[in-house]
């Protein structure tokens, strides 16, 4: 049993056989007085109950936004009419596509059901970026996912702080949230806090924001939603869940209390959740949501060929590894994918040794190039060597 009085208590009793939990706030519980059937746990009641509200959703659980439309449109569509709420997987795609895709989903939720979009971070090319967040504002997007980012860009910012205004009784209506996927401390830092003031001053020095948005934009942070991302499939860094999540809250604390602000930040759970029981434990460890993504490919609406399903349903989870990702391969970057009966891990490592043990190709030895050319560039090394010799 369970007898505490703290801010919020969370409390087992072993019951037929398994523990059910209960997490109350501010009261003091005692199980022996209770009926069995008020420990049973629902899963609407998993979670921050405002983060809900706010979204407009039942449970604070979230499809995260996978590349290339794996997180399909059928799929987002799925979750909001479910009560959940989706993110569009918009990297990779082209911009018509996801133009089709906001029409089509905006056209299937009609009863305002929330969805949202995912967007990547693009240091390389920042016009993709910008065009991306041009076609969420043109058609009234409200909720986006930021992957990938390591810094506040500017894009990032308008979107943010774009229809910021203050009502008469002096509340921040806030109609663009951006839930940040982050794994690492000082990211959340950036997103904890309000918009960087130099790039806020050059957005309104280019007519892109006005001035009261840009006054209003240092009351607010720059994302209300961090989702702390551990270990999971596609790019990570390798982060233990364990250890993150405390790191976050302390940090989310710290700057709710420096910024004083009116909207509280919340802290969700992503990466390696894939069973009920995984679930559980990111709610116990305080999470106030949680993000699923590489579970969500074995689903019927994902966008992924039969060939993917039918691996994944197989592999268990040692049969993974990591490669060198391919969007930020120079930086080496490391995604999660696939091992078991398939070589992409190993030779897609071994090639990104060469990358950097070499400045060109040209200087790569006869019998490795030779071996390499065989088993795993074939006609493309030909192809493509003479128009970018160079590695870097």
């Amino acid at each position: 049993m369970c007898s505490r009085r703290i801010d919020k208590v969370c409390c087992g009793l072993l019951i037929q056989g398994k523990i059910q939990l209960i997490i109350t706030e501010q009261q003091e519980v005692h199980s022996k007085h209770l009926e069995q059937s008020q420990w049973n746990i629902t899963a609407e009641r998993l979670g921050d109950a405002k983060f809900k509200r706010d979204y407009g959703i039942k449970y604070a659980y979230i499809v995260g936004g996978m590349y290339k439309g794996i997180a399909s449109q059928e799929i987002v569509v799925a979750m909001g009419r479910s009560g959940f709420i989706g993110y569009l997987g918009t990297g990779g795609l082209r911009f018509n596509e996801i133009e089709s895709a906001i029409r089509y989903i905006q056209s299937e939720l009609k009863d305002g059901q929330a969805y949202g979009m995912n967007l990547l971070c693009h240091l390389d090319q920042p016009e993709i970026e910008e065009q991306t967040v041009d076609l969420f504002l043109k058609y009234g997007i409200r909720y986006v996912e930021a992957a990938a980012y390591m810094q506040i860009t500017p894009s990032l910012v308008r979107y943010r702080l774009t229809g910021l205004r203050r009502t008469n009784d002096g509340i921040i209506e806030i109609p663009h949230s951006i839930l940040a996927k982050v794994s690492r401390p000082e990211v959340a830092t950036a997103f904890m806090q309000p918009a960087p003031e130099q790039i806020v001053n050059k957005l309104l020095e280019n007519g892109q924001l006005s001035k009261s948005e840009a006054e209003l934009g240092s009351y607010i942070p720059m994302s209300t939603e961090i989702c702390v991302e551990a270990d999971s499939g596609g790019h990570t860094d390798q982060e233990v869940a364990y250890a993150l999540m405390p790191v976050m809250h302390r940090l989310r604390d710290e700057f709710m209390a420096k910024y004083r602000y009116t909207h509280p930040i919340r802290v969700g759970a992503a990466g390696g959740i894939g069973t009920p029981e995984a679930a559980a434990a990111a709610f116990i460890l305080g999470a106030d949501f949680i993000l699923t993504g590489s579970i969500n490919q074995c689903t019927v609406e994902a966008g992924t060929s039969d060939a993917v399903e039918d691996i994944l349903q197989m592999i268990n989870v040692q049969n993974t590894a990591y490669a060198p990702a391919g969007d930020m391969f120079d930086l080496g970057a490391k995604v999660q994918v696939v091992r078991e009966g398939l070589f992409f891990p190993s030779r897609a490592n071994k090639l990104y040794e060469l990358y950097k043990m070499y400045n060109a190709l040209d200087e790569i030895d006869e019998k490795t190039g030779n071996k390499y050319r065989k088993n795993i560039l074939g006609d493309r090394l030909q192809k493509y060597g003479k128009k970018q010799r160079p590695f870097t």
